[in-house]
């Protein structure tokens, strides 16, 4: 079974927000509802010195999975394969959820939790999220850890990538190189 993961190289990015374009059209999401923000800090230096950093953030997809762990109805769940997301069916929107989340990558509208899924459904068909697709800096890369040939088995092998709030031991399926 494939443990899919997400690599995003910060030097890369842009801070442009096409992904989260991408994935607020793609996914029609509502107006209150954001899975991929694009966060930006800066500008630090000196001129002509200057410089800014852009951290994407999304759902981790954690191995250890808080959010999982605390639904009381098991809407939230966890795929073999590592993709984290939430049966709205389920949902009766008490955001258990939601505040358990050490990422703040939860939103709750119209009375169910909504996240970001990897894309399910298009990795089920054998490609990529939309976010991924459209980063034109090719920052982000999706698939397989535990394919030693994948391109973000590598990515993470050579560059040792590093997760988010690492001392909590969620072990996130996003890893970030510089």
């Amino acid at each position: 079974m494939p443990q899919y993961v997400m690599v995003i190289d910060r030097g890369k990015c842009v801070g442009c927000q096409s992904c989260t374009v991408a994935c607020r059209v793609h996914n029609d999401l509502p107006v209150s509802v954001i899975y991929n923000p694009v966060v930006t800090n800066g500008v630090t230096g000196l001129f002509p010195h200057v410089h800014m950093t852009h951290v994407p953030l999304l759902c981790m997809h954690c191995r250890n999975t808080p959010c999982v762990d605390a639904c009381p109805t098991k809407a939230s769940q966890q795929r073999e394969d590592g993709i984290v997301w939430v049966d709205q069916d389920m949902c009766v929107g008490c955001k258990a959820c939601i505040m358990s989340c050490p990422y703040g990558a939860r939103s709750s509208h119209d009375g169910v939790a909504w996240k970001c899924t990897f894309c399910k459904e298009r990795v089920d068909a054998g490609e990529k999220p939309y976010c991924v697709n459209t980063c034109h800096q090719k920052a982000r890369s999706f698939g397989d850890l535990d394919d030693p040939a994948s391109e973000v088995a590598q990515l993470v092998g050579a560059k040792g990538g590093q997760w988010l709030l690492g001392e909590l031991n969620t072990q996130p399926g996003v890893y970030y190189i510089n």
